[in-house]
């Protein structure tokens, strides 16, 4: 208790040093002014009947007779402030679409950073953005970007995802440098958004100029840090009348071949595999309000390859989506975190049993390590009335593993996994004041009598009207039925529940947040979601206190402090307690990040090391510790700029071992060599002597050395080891313009396990130590190169072209090495996978395609 008062005086002492700065300061005509209520602004679009040609040049007479958005005001690094260099623009529209028409006013074109980069990646450059929010309902909206250098970025914008630039639409535009100016001409087809049906609409608008050489940015209608919310801060776009939402109708084929190459060294069986894939992405607009998208025989082979390391919790590894139809559009899905993609079309259920299934003289010839999926269906939307519907379907194949007899060459077919149905539905109603009520229902429906998966959850957040407070929560219903895969034995978690109620200051330079939560032991989302682990009772308090305007001489200041306390739920008994308090700030001058993160953990009962079916009994006891991180950044506007972060902990003593400790550095420099090359470097190293935890594997009756301790089931194996870990990543990236590009990624992950000495863990967190001989050491190298050379030939089509080599290995016992570059030179004589694949999309558009006939 002693170190948590520390840390409260710690960030109470920060507070009020920032808040004694802030009263020390005079209060200039341009603070009052920032303080003054600012009214909503309006903009009006002019309707026009003649065509516009997309060239950046603005030279229609139409452009000169619309209404002017001009005057933004800084957001950062100095919220408040009227930008110097002015911006203008104007919107036209049509039948068809909205025309957007920016100037943007500059010194010099030496002012105006341009670096060519992929598509939705701004890098070191300025750029331009509009923000339309076609329901008005101050919750959803869509942004779309576009440099001087040409580059796109678009996001969509909602209360679930934030800000998601993994949504991708179809839309043209063309920029062009002018004098000391540069100009952006955007066509917005209406194919792209989704509106109502009502003959006049008022839209949620606003615009953001970004200035990268002083790294300022600014919007039309100001937007506040210090207010909750983004898309409520917007202005109006008035004057859109008589326009119908288009037939929304595309098709997207593509066709792609795969080379793989891995050396079996195995007599009769081939090292070289060819493949031909062709399938299909279908989207059409259903109505004004709702879109079906779809995906007919997916591939996903050119996604990024995953980031393997050990795994030595007793958890699963949660790995990042990169299939793009699972990113794209997926808000309304990941309402209550309910949903992890990974789960459709992840590894087959028995995918670990099938080696457990070979007769005698067989052996796997095949195992797949991902189902198949055949299809994936999303419909989603928001009508007029704000209320968001969305279901989301897919399905996957029956999976085997294939063995094959060594002395007759007879194959047969092992099932890992049966026909699967993924299936999400949610309602997501927005109120006033920045607020909703959802209801979202995930349901796994498996062929057979192999158990299914349904969970139901409600979720809210009533704001008062100013914005200013919330109540937010969360209960959920997990309902499980039937088999194990390949058992007779019924699944034991058929029903759980979940809840969390939270209460906070959401608006203002002092935030706060109480909240308590618990899941229940048998609360089991998994199947179409993830969590780590249930059966637990936790009461939050947060606090953040923060300065959004240049000070002394820092841009900003952050800050932050969280006490939680943690229960087990069934049976009830202490878990964990916890003090976090951190900040980070950027100085004016430099543009230099700093920060640091710090905690003290109170003493830990860890009932989920020991791996036992019996939580409560068992637990792995840690004692209290400290820990923390400091990081600092550098400007990336310079050619060479670096992130550079270092971390330790320190344990106190157990009584019965030495000192447990963890250290870990990382250090990132990137070096830009021109607006079009460009190259980062990133190393991580962490170690952790003396740490403590359960035996990966066990122990093994079938070996001698385990076979005495073995025999007993109770016996939970411990080990005290030293765990070290490099990363080394290396990327490059070079873009021929704005629309072909080519990306390398070089990763080598390398980590070992040295076991000093063993104990068997007893009841209550109580150990002995136990005369074990056998050598459990480990090193797990993991190897990764991804290339990928992007060509977007045509508006929503393209050409990519991916190499891709992967290795891995395992060592254990006198095999295994810490010396990294034994584990790198075991790593290169490694047998290495390659693939080289191609793959072409072309976008066919229905309402483009009849204009061309007609």
């Amino acid at each position: 208790m002693a170190r948590i008062r520390l840390f409260l005086l710690c960030w109470l002492s920060v507070v009020v040093s920032l808040q004694a700065v802030a009263q020390s300061e005079p209060v200039t005509p341009a603070a009052k002014a920032a303080v003054a209520p600012v009214l909503r602004r309006q903009l009006q679009a002019l309707r026009i009947t003649e065509s516009i040609k997309l060239d950046g040049a603005l030279d229609e007479p139409i452009w000169q007779q619309a209404a002017i958005a001009t005057d933004f005001i800084q957001n950062r690094p100095n919220p408040g402030p009227h930008e110097k260099h002015p911006t203008e623009v104007r919107i036209l529209y049509d039948d068809a679409a909205l025309y957007i028409g920016a100037v943007m006013h500059d010194v010099s074109l030496d002012s105006i950073p341009r670096e060519l980069t992929a598509r939705d990646d701004f890098g070191n450059t300025d750029f331009f953005g509009i923000f339309l929010d076609t329901y008005h309902d101050k919750l959803n909206g869509y942004g779309f970007f576009v440099t001087p250098a040409g580059v796109q970025a678009d996001a969509r914008y909602s209360p679930a995802s934030g800000e998601d630039f993994n949504w991708t639409a179809v839309w043209e535009s063309r920029t062009a440098l002018r004098g000391t100016d540069w100009v952006a001409e955007m066509r917005i087809p209406y194919s792209a958004i989704r509106f109502s049906t009502e003959g006049e609409q008022t839209w949620g608008l606003n615009f953001m100029r970004n200035r990268q050489i002083l790294k300022q940015g600014f919007f039309w209608n100001e937007v506040k840090p210090e207010e909750n919310g983004f898309v409520n801060q917007w202005g109006e776009l008035t004057g859109i009348r008589d326009v119908k939402a288009p037939l929304r109708l595309s098709f997207t084929p593509y066709v792609s071949t795969y080379v793989n190459h891995y050396p079996y060294k195995e007599q009769g069986v081939r090292n070289t595999h060819t493949s031909f894939n062709g399938g299909a992405d279908v989207k059409w607009g259903i109505n004004e309000s709702f879109t079906l998208d779809a995906t007919l025989v997916p591939d996903f082979g050119q996604t990024l390859s995953d980031n393997q390391v050990l795994n030595l919790s007793p958890f699963e590894v949660q790995f990042n989506e990169n299939r793009q139809f699972f990113t794209e559009g997926t808000e309304l899905f990941n309402k209550g975190n309910l949903f992890y993609s990974r789960r459709v079309g992840a590894q087959p259920l028995g995918f670990y049993d099938a080696e457990s299934k070979l007769q005698s003289n067989e052996r796997l010839l095949k195992n797949p390590g991902e189902s198949r999926l055949l299809n994936a269906t999303k419909i989603s939307g928001r009508t007029s009335k704000g209320l968001g519907v969305g279901l989301f379907n897919a399905v996957s194949a029956n999976m085997y593993a294939t063995a094959e007899n060594t002395l007759t060459g007879e194959q047969r077919r092992i099932q890992t996994q049966p026909l699967a149905n993924y299936n999400i539905f949610v309602l997501d109603q927005s109120l006033k004041n920045n607020s909703y009520v959802s209801l979202i229902n995930t349901n796994v429906t498996r062929q057979g009598s192999t158990f299914d998966a349904n969970v139901t959850g409600g979720l809210f957040r009533f704001n008062n009207k100013k914005n200013s407070y919330a109540l937010d929560g969360q209960v959920v219903y997990s309902r499980r039925r039937g088999l194990g895969f390949n058992s007779d034995q019924p699944i034991d978690d058929k029903d759980g529940y979940k809840y969390l109620l939270g209460v906070g200051k959401t608006g203002g330079s002092f935030t706060w947040r109480l909240s308590q939560g618990i899941e229940s032991n048998t609360y089991n989302p998994n199947d179409l979601g993830i969590l780590f682990s249930n059966n637990s009772i936790s009461q939050v308090a947060e606090m953040n206190y923060n300065r959004y305007k240049p000070f002394w001489k820092v841009n900003n200041a952050y800050t932050y402090l969280v006490v939680e306390h943690k229960l087990l739920y069934k049976p009830t008994a202490y878990n964990s307690a916890g003090v976090y308090f951190g900040g980070n700030t950027t100085f004016t001058k430099n543009f230099l990040s700093v920060g640091f993160n710090s905690d003290y953990t109170a003493v830990m009962h860890d009932f989920f090391e020991p791996r036992v079916a019996d939580i409560g009994s068992y637990y792995v006891r840690l004692p209290a510790n400290v820990g923390g991180n400091a990081f600092v950044s550098s400007d990336y506007r310079k050619k060479l700029a670096f992130d550079l972060s270092t971390a330790f902990r320190r344990f106190e003593l157990d009584g019965i071992r030495p000192r447990r400790m963890g250290y870990g550095i990382n250090f990132g420099p990137r070096y830009r060599v021109s607006n079009q090359l460009s190259f980062r470097y990133n190393f991580e190293w962490s170690t952790r002597p003396n740490q403590v935890g359960y035996v990966n594997g066990g122990l093994d009756v079938n070996n001698p050395q385990d076979y005495k301790l073995a025999l007993d089931p109770s016996n939970i194996l411990l080990g005290r080891r030293r765990v070290m870990t490099y990363v080394n990543t290396v990327t490059g990236t070079y873009t021929f313009n704005n629309r072909m590009s080519f990306n390398i990624r070089t990763r080598h992950y390398s980590s070992s396990v040295h076991y000093y000495d063993f104990t068997l863990l007893q009841k209550e967190g109580k150990e002995y130590k136990v005369d074990y001989r056998r050598n459990r050491d480990t090193s797990f190298n993991a190897f990764n190169v991804d290339a990928n050379f992007l060509w977007w030939f045509a508006p929503g089509s393209q050409v990519s072209i991916v190499w891709k080599n992967a290795a891995a290995n395992s060592l254990q016992a006198e095999e295994a090495t810490p010396l990294y570059f034994d584990n790198l030179t075991n790593t290169i004589n490694t047998p290495h996978n390659n693939s080289l694949s191609v793959k072409v999309l072309y976008y066919l558009d229905y309402l483009t395609l009849r204009r061309k006939r007609s």
